[in-house]
């Protein structure tokens, strides 16, 4: 990377070369911090549940983490939080249940959260 970036000092000077620099180490950080919203517990205890799921293998614990890392950059953490509540919610059997279930934002909430799921799936599994 060192000759790349003298090449580009002597190609653009030494300012623009240093922007140039700044906005290529930037990008990743920002894309990273994006996935990261995540609480690390949460991260594993849907990696845990996936395995539970799916099988407990050193494969599938990689393709669990990825589908929670897909999930995550594609759904922001209070959504997955809804989903997840209301997912929560669909487990029990209440007339007050029923009414938080049945609500339009519950089930676009539900929508996306399988959309993402899907998602995932194409993509790590």
């Amino acid at each position: 990377m060192a000759a790349a970036t003298r090449t580009i000092a002597r190609n653009m000077g030494w300012r623009a070369a240093a922007a140039a620099l700044a906005a290529l180490t930037a990008a990743p950080i920002a894309r990273a911090n994006d996935l990261n919203d995540y609480p690390t517990a949460t991260r594993a205890d849907y990696v845990f549940a996936c395995m539970k799921a799916t099988g407990e293998t050193r494969d599938i614990l990689e393709k669990c983490a990825c589908s929670i890392d897909i999930i995550a950059s594609i759904i922001p953490y209070d959504r997955y939080v809804t989903a997840e509540t209301i997912l929560s919610m669909s487990q029990v059997t209440s007339p007050i249940a029923g009414e938080f279930r049945s609500t339009e934002q519950a089930k676009q909430a539900l929508q996306e959260f399988r959309r993402a799921q899907a998602e995932a799936e194409v993509r790590c599994f």
